[in-house]
């Protein structure tokens, strides 16, 4: 499977500048990381809706907040280790428990950050998002969802958070696929084994399904883009019709993906589950290849998975 690679927050700032063409109201606040976060598309754009706060993250929380309760859609841009740590509790008190209408953009997700490093690699972001009453949270797989997302969240009225990767990683989606927030995405079909991801190790599932195709096990594959609110019907079709579920993320396997699907799972239809994910540990510095190999987010990992949760699956 070979597709060119682009960051998927490229998509971010693509979906940025067209929402400033056809809204008005669309601001973008920055903490002085635009170029990085691709913001700085937007300022170029449109300046006069383009604030930058400095390396001041709950200051732009709270100004996000009023310009919202202003009649503004203002899109919050940062890291998401810093927006997820730093500003959390200006997200769970000033903007969520008022219902206030902030996306907030979380780049550089995961330990693909690479030789940033375990205080830039977001591990813990979707785990305090999600938990937050309200919050709908977005993890899209490409450039081209995360431009879709971008638009779609403007859509929403109330609190965003929308996941990004740094790394350049494979654009295998297509501008004409289905893209609704709530509504996974079902890549490829299946009857042995599920794999639901989210983010660019959604192409990963991708391809441990060809490889576990070759070995004779049919494996279903689920883009899960939008982690809160969770499309339960497709997890519940996928548990019935395959019985055996893995789950793929470049987050903690406590309180992301994984653990939302185990909670659906839980309590409707206990099933035989992997998790691919981090191990209760930070990450490090290396390359992103490195950092996949080390922390077992690789395809090879998620076919052993696969084979692991085969063993155990009900008859």
């Amino acid at each position: 499977m070979s597709v060119k690679k682009l960051p998927n927050r490229d998509g971010y700032g693509h979906g940025l500048i067209e929402l400033g063409k056809s809204n008005p109201d669309v601001l973008v606040l920055d903490a002085d990381l635009a170029k990085s976060t691709r913001s700085d598309w937007f300022q170029k754009e449109f300046p006069d809706r383009f604030f930058d706060l400095g390396i001041a993250e709950q200051d732009m929380l709270g100004t996000a907040a009023g310009l919202a309760l202003a009649g503004k859609i203002p899109f919050v841009t940062t890291y998401g280790v810093f927006v997820a740590g730093r500003a959390w509790d200006q997200i769970r008190t000033t903007i969520c428990y008022a219902g206030i209408n902030v996306k907030i953009a979380g780049a550089h997700g995961g330990v693909s950050v690479g030789p940033d490093g375990a205080t830039h690699q977001a591990l813990e972001d979707i785990a305090l998002m999600r938990v937050l009453p309200g919050m709908t949270v977005v993890v899209p797989c490409d450039a081209i969802e995360a431009k879709k997302a971008t638009i779609s969240v403007a859509e929403i009225n109330g609190p965003c958070y929308l996941r990004f990767a740094r790394e350049a990683t494979p654009v295998f989606t297509k501008e004409e696929d289905f893209f609704q927030i709530g509504k996974a995405n079902v890549l490829n079909d299946g009857s042995d084994v599920t794999i639901i991801a989210c983010g660019p190790i959604v192409y990963e599932s991708l391809l441990a399904a060809e490889q576990l195709q070759k070995e004779g096990i049919s494996t279903r594959v689920i883009n899960m883009h939008t982690i809160k609110p969770l499309d339960e019907e497709v997890i519940l079709k996928a548990a019935l019709e395959t019985g055996a579920i893995v789950t793929a993320e470049e987050h903690q396997i406590f309180g992301g993906l994984g653990g939302a699907v185990a909670e659906v799972l839980a309590k409707n239809n206990p099933t035989p589950m992997e998790m691919i994910g981090v191990k209760d540990t930070f990450g490090e510095s290396g390359t992103p290849e490195e950092l996949a190999e080390k922390y077992e987010l690789t395809s090879n990992d998620i076919v052993k998975a696969v084979k692991n949760v085969l063993s155990r699956k009900k008859d």
